[in-house]
């Protein structure tokens, strides 16, 4: 356990803050959770690389079970903005990340170790591009869609409110809700940041391990 203990702590730390800056638009379309989430795909591929694939599961369950906990606590602390209050962490959003986090984590490493023989670069960015893609599409559809929202009290929906707004899409499109829109441009910066986090993977992999990747 020790020596995955970074993983954990790492892994944690990115869902936590990714589930308070999600809460933050970044521009029209972007929230700043957009930019910290994709590193939890980093980690996952480079325990699996490192130390094997139970480990690398064992990382995505521990650094679920915190950010779980931590979720928590930021579901309690309340936050002023707008003249009005509201949680850190809301429901929705805790709820929403945890499901989307579980299964796209466990898919990545699934993917990632049936590809492991082949091409260095092929197993994390197969994996990683799989893996954000069903993220994307389980997070902001139970954090944010009004079908979802029955399942929901009416002070949890009313937290996110805020991303049923009907707008164009990406401002050029049909009116749809603004979070679809947002789940699009967040999509694209994980595509893109799984290409560049190629860099950082082999470079943690070849300090992390006494075999090439």
């Amino acid at each position: 356990m020790t020596r995955i203990l970074p993983g954990i702590l790492a892994m944690a730390a990115v869902v936590v803050a990714s589930n308070i800056l999600v809460q933050f638009l970044l521009g029209n379309w972007l929230t700043w959770g957009a930019f910290t989430y994709p590193i939890a795909f980093l980690v996952t591929d480079v325990m699996n690389r490192v130390y094997g694939v139970q480990a690398a599961r064992r990382v995505v369950f521990t650094g679920f079970l915190v950010g779980v906990v931590c979720s928590l606590i930021g579901s309690q602390i309340m936050l002023q903005g707008d003249g009005y209050e509201f949680a850190a962490v809301s429901l929705r959003v805790a709820v929403g990340s945890g499901i989307a986090f579980l299964t796209a984590q466990l898919l990545d490493v699934a993917i990632f170790d049936r590809l492991r023989g082949g091409r260095w670069w092929r197993a994390p960015l197969a994996s990683t591009l799989i893996g954000s893609a069903v993220d994307t599409v389980l997070f902001f559809s139970i954090a944010f869609s009004a079908s979802i929202g029955v399942f929901f009290s009416e002070n949890a929906n009313l937290e996110t409110s805020w991303a049923t707004e009907a707008v164009p899409f990406l401002g050029l499109g049909g009116v749809v809700p603004l979070w679809v829109s947002l789940a699009f441009a967040d999509w694209l910066v994980k595509l893109s940041l799984a290409l560049v986090a190629l860099v950082p993977f082999r470079v943690l992999v070849a300090k992390l391990s006494p075999n090439p990747a």
